[in-house]
């Protein structure tokens, strides 16, 4: 089964399938819940949730867990997702690797893969995700027919700007219509999005913002992006390229932000002091013995940071300012700690129910999984106070 698009049909259709998709975020947040507490929180009947339940069971999306005894009466039927009634293909297009990873309904991995990427041109991208979709599917058999559709994650920015050829996006991709591309590659409805947004929505399926409607992501990629999600949905910017945090000029001598903190600068860094850092692995390696050069990179970066998230915070007032990517846990959770917030911020408030600085998800799939996550996000969730 296959999600529209939420412009598509009448308005009596639109408004049966946001009423669906509120009814399984409804069940999404819950884990299980019941008829009557679905009606209360979206202010619909208890007949038309029964219907839309019914429909829903009858696609393999819920499944009865049981009753629930509430006061007098007969015990509830509670309703939670079926794990297999849906999935989501995620793929992440770097310059060097082409990541994919299929997730069923409540946003467990059920296959994962890299592939590595000799050229970056798009005949050759588009058919190793071919491919890999067709793995997946071989894979899992349980997931065809059941598809929601495919979210494919890029570095940005998309489209010629002013920013485009600095070292972090994938060169050759500006001038084509990727989204087009990667639909008709896989025959299936495509949403196209920067790696730093597909990560901030895996933390809304799966991670530290589960119980948040507006956050900022900071996403270690080889640059330094930003996510952010407001009401629930993502902020996208006229062409797909709100976020690019990293090309914001700061005081001193780095230039632009991403200089100061990304993986890019900790390696240039490092190189310079004649240490070498291939991957994660190694990074980490460096931060358990407590490098000097690496220590003196992050004292650095961590002022770098400090602005950022003062620019985030006034600028969007979020609920926190979420640390993720591919930076070893060890790395983010110095940078939580060590990093100094300013005290002149609208999120410098009392008894705020979040950390300003929270780590999230880390690793390199962090980005592909939430490609597949931008997906789940669209069955699962509405804009807030949008059902009817």
């Amino acid at each position: 089964m296959v999600l529209l698009p939420l412009q598509q049909g009448s308005n009596a259709e639109r408004s049966r399938h946001r009423n669906r998709q509120a009814v399984l975020g409804q069940v999404h947040n819950a884990g299980a819940i019941g008829r009557a507490e679905i009606a209360r929180a979206l202010s619909l009947t208890t007949q038309t949730v029964s219907n839309i339940i019914a429909e829903l069971s009858q696609d393999g999306m819920l499944l009865e867990k049981g009753r629930l005894s509430v006061g007098r009466g007969q015990p509830a039927i509670q309703y939670a997702l079926n794990p297999e009634g849906g999935y989501a293909l995620g793929i992440e297009v770097r310059p060097d690797a082409v990541f994919g990873a299929l997730l069923d309904l409540v946003g467990r991995p059920v296959t994962t893969e890299r592939v590595t990427l000799p050229q970056t041109d798009p005949e050759i991208v588009l058919g190793h995700i071919a491919d890999i979709y067709a793995r997946a599917l071989k894979a899992a058999p349980m997931a065809r027919g059941r598809m929601l559709g495919a979210g494919v994650v890029m570095p940005g920015p998309f489209g010629l700007t002013g920013i485009a050829g600095m070292g972090s996006d994938l060169i050759g991709w500006q001038e084509v219509d990727a989204e087009a591309l990667f639909a008709e590659a896989i025959e299936m409805p495509v949403v196209l999005s920067n790696d730093a947004n597909a990560a901030a929505m895996a933390e809304r399926i799966n991670g530290a913002a589960q119980d948040m409607t507006s956050y900022a992501y900071l996403y270690f990629g080889a640059g330094l992006g930003l996510g952010l999600v407001h009401g629930g949905q993502l902020v996208r910017g006229a062409y797909g390229n709100a976020g690019e945090i990293g090309h914001i000029p700061i005081p001193g001598a780095h230039g632009k932000l991403e200089d100061a903190v990304s993986r890019l600068s900790v390696q240039r860094h490092m190189h310079a002091a004649g240490k070498d850092i291939r991957d994660i692995n190694a990074l980490d390696a460096f931060f358990d013995r407590r490098d000097p050069d690496l220590m003196a990179w992050l004292d650095t970066a961590s002022d770098a940071l400090g602005q950022a998230v003062s620019i985030v915070e006034n600028l969007f007032d979020p609920q926190a300012v979420i640390l993720g990517g591919a930076m070893p846990d060890a790395v983010l959770d110095h940078f939580v700690t060590h990093t100094t917030l300013p005290s002149l911020s609208v999120s410098n408030r009392p008894n705020a129910p979040h950390p300003r600085l929270i780590r999230g998800a880390s690793g390199r799939m962090t980005a592909t999984l939430g490609a597949a996550a931008l997906i789940l996000n669209r069955a699962l969730s509405l804009p807030v106070s949008h059902a009817h």
